[in-house]
């Protein structure tokens, strides 16, 4: 099973995204009001190995209500290579649309956006086309940021049900993580390009140098020449304003495609998640 789905991601990520099911929108119970969500499934009545996908600070939505292309191209890519894709919408079910410019978040990635992980795995475990022991996480920027959190080993969940597989996260901010002596309980996987401006390589390398002999596997990939968003198609590189955490307090990132970036990780990425 593992070598079918590492073989089957690497020719779709070099023939380009295979037939998928269309994406479902559900919605997870919550002891507050429902969570709603995004749903890939592969065709077939699986079981199949799950991953929870966490959104950017951008939301899971564009204003017109349509999934992100970027995030519905990941989606749509490992599921037609076998995997379950959840993406539970933290920013929709509070009311709110982007957050890149908020600087006092009302959903925050170590707290709100845990508790939504929390709920999209008990989600997951309910459900019968889902293996229960192969869940993964993937998260993109503010989205990795809580992911790396959730794989802290004083986040185990305290259920006696299978805790999730591995995790691979895109360009996360890693500051605070590092100041608060991060390590992590199981493999994860941190790509991030070399000229982010937004959040930082240095800052990951040292978090990851850091909990080296504590840890369990953390493998960081730095992208040559990336930026920011290195893994969108066709993402001319633009200079974004009003972002509320840039390194330099000036507010201005850069962002855009590395195609070269872009092909590893859509190789590198399933793989991971397929261990």
């Amino acid at each position: 099973m593992r070598k079918v789905i590492a073989l089957t991601a690497i020719l779709l990520a070099l023939c380009g995204t295979a037939q998928a099911a269309a994406p479902e929108t559900i919605e997870i119970p919550t002891d507050d009001k429902p969570l709603p969500a995004v749903l890939y499934r592969p065709d077939g009545d699986g079981p199949f190995p799950a991953i929870i996908a966490l959104h950017g600070c951008d939301g899971l939505r564009s204003n017109a209500g349509r999934v992100r292309i970027p995030l519905d191209d990941w989606g749509r890519r490992l599921s037609t290579a076998g995997f379950i894709v959840l993406f539970p919408d933290s920013y929709s079910a509070r009311g709110l649309t982007h957050q890149c410019s908020n600087k006092t978040p009302n959903v925050r990635p170590d707290r709100e956006r845990v508790a939504d992980l929390r709920a999209a795995r008990d989600w997951v475990h309910q459900q019968d086309f889902a293996r229960k022991d192969r869940i993964s996480l993937l998260g993109w920027a503010n989205g990795g940021i809580t992911a790396l959190w959730a794989v802290r080993p004083n986040l185990e969940p305290a259920d006696d049900r299978p805790d999730f597989r591995s995790a691979a996260v895109f360009y996360p901010g890693c500051r605070r993580l590092g100041d608060t002596a991060w390590s992590t309980r199981i493999p994860t996987l941190i790509l991030i390009g070399a000229l982010d401006d937004w959040a930082p390589a240095k800052n990951c390398e040292q978090m990851v140098a850091g909990a080296r002999k504590r840890s369990a596997l953390a493998v960081i990939v730095k992208y040559k020449g990336a930026h920011h968003y290195f893994d969108r198609e066709n993402s001319p590189l633009r200079h974004r304003r009003g972002m509320a955490f840039a390194p330099d307090s000036s507010g201005r990132v850069t962002t855009g495609t590395n195609n070269e970036a872009r092909a590893d990780a859509l190789r590198r990425v399933p793989q991971w998640l397929g261990r």
